[in-house]
């Protein structure tokens, strides 16, 4: 078996916690991985990890040489980027990560725009709202909603992420349109789990002191799901203007409480100061920063 693919399995399974996860990552089986997984400690005459049905531990040695794995993939890495930076034309893969919503209706719709001007790259896009550790993970590049926390990553502003209320028509000529979150104690209105408490909104110039909202009968972690109970006629939802934009254009919701609406969080495009300015990573940064920039 070829020696730097075992050894990127093992510190796949080391970093992912499972010969299951990091089968998944190689996308092979989990018995390929443990062939791999043999074929290192067979050639080093050592145990590297400990193994049961139930849990997995590196022996002492076996932390020594996955420290040394992530050295050396390291540096390989870092020798095939100045490889690539020599060449005249962006070429290779990119791993860029995006939160769900934003991935699926902002910004994957693009990307395909971007591998057409540049037919020699790919791109694998991970759909995640979980926050990845770029240089941990192997990551090109990222886009983070929200306040960022200081690093050493670059951070390039994009536009803010906005937010809508609204509720179908039947809704509306039913239960009345809301003209301020005063009145929304009167509504049905559908709770994103994700937001705590229960899923209760937060508008600007509320008083929660004299306006205690209740929670809606319909909270949900995902706001797809949100939407087709509004569109269903059942309460008002208040969720990113990229989830709604075409149902509000085709008249299907109605846009509500338009001036109490929270500010657009702030979006930003970050990627490592310290990687090699290859001509793939260039370019897209290129691209997003005039699709998507500030």
């Amino acid at each position: 078996m070829d020696k730097f693919v075992s050894m990127e399995i093992f510190v796949a399974v080391v970093e992912a916690g499972s010969l299951t996860a990091a089968a998944e990552r190689f996308d092979i089986s989990s018995a390929m991985v443990g062939k791999h997984l043999r074929a290192l400690e067979s050639r080093l005459a050592v145990r590297l990890m400990t193994r049961s049905t139930r849990r997995q531990s590196l022996t002492e040695i076996g932390q020594q040489y996955y420290e040394q794995c992530r050295r050396i993939l390291a540096d390989v890495k870092q020798a095939e980027s100045l490889a690539e930076a020599m060449t005249a034309s962006p070429r290779g893969v990119l791993k860029v990560t995006v939160p769900l919503t934003y991935g699926v209706e902002v910004f994957a719709p693009a990307m395909t725009d971007y591998l057409s001007a540049w037919p020699d790259v790919s791109l694998e896009l991970d759909l995640s709202n979980r926050i990845i550790d770029l240089v941990e993970e192997g990551f090109d590049a990222s886009v983070r909603i929200g306040q960022l926390a200081d690093s050493s990553l670059v951070a390039r502003p994009l536009k803010p992420y906005r937010m809508r209320a609204c509720a179908s028509p039947a809704y509306l000529a039913r239960a009345g349109t809301p003209r301020t979150p005063a009145d929304l104690v009167h509504h049905e209105c559908l709770g994103f789990l994700h937001w705590g408490r229960e899923g209760l909104w937060r508008l600007d110039g509320e008083s929660t002191e004299h306006n205690p909202l209740r929670a809606g009968r319909f909270r949900a972690n995902n706001g797809q799901a949100l939407k087709m109970a509004a569109l269903r006629g059942f309460g008002l939802v208040l969720q990113p203007q990229a989830l709604l934009a075409r149902e509000i254009a085709s008249g299907e919701l109605v846009s509500v409480l338009e001036e109490y609406l929270p500010d657009g969080a702030p979006v930003h495009l970050i990627y490592p100061r310290d990687r090699q300015a290859t001509p793939k990573l260039t370019t897209f940064v290129d691209f997003v920063i005039e699709r998507f920039g500030a």
